[in-house]
């Protein structure tokens, strides 16, 4: 087994991830467990030229940062100003403009430009095509 693998293909990661199950129960310092190694560092490389991990939803973002701090939906309306307020956000009805995405930094912890990504301007993405 080569000690350094480099994957290419969405077959070859497919192939390598299939072979990492098999050697998932091997003895580090072993053979198996020595290719179990250079596979899963050839794949986690692989992945990260090829997997773009974005981030989750603004609400489920919300969602999960209220259940983590054990938060309600009332809790929220001194930073949203009113009960309605913050139904309309949590039910994805009101979008999250960036005054809201402000108030809920402030209160929930989430940086603004998670809540409120600010678009790619198609202009830019045709000054750099040119390159």
């Amino acid at each position: 087994m080569p000690e350094a693998l480099h994957i290419e293909t969405e077959a070859a990661h497919e192939a390598a991830l299939n072979r990492i199950n098999e050697l998932m129960d091997s003895d580090p310092g072993t053979e198996g467990g020595r290719e179990l190694d250079a596979l899963v560092e050839a794949v986690e490389e692989y992945e990260s030229r090829t997997v773009e991990i974005g981030y989750p939803e603004p609400l489920a973002i919300i969602e999960f940062r209220m259940e983590q701090s054990g938060l309600r939906p009332d809790d929220l309306i001194p930073c949203l100003g009113s009960k309605e307020a913050v139904a309309e956000v949590l039910s994805g009805r009101q979008p999250i403009t960036l005054a809201v995405a402000h108030a809920l930094e402030v209160r929930l912890g989430i940086p603004v430009e998670v809540l409120h990504p600010v678009p790619e301007s198609p202009r830019d993405e045709q000054s750099l095509s040119r390159f």
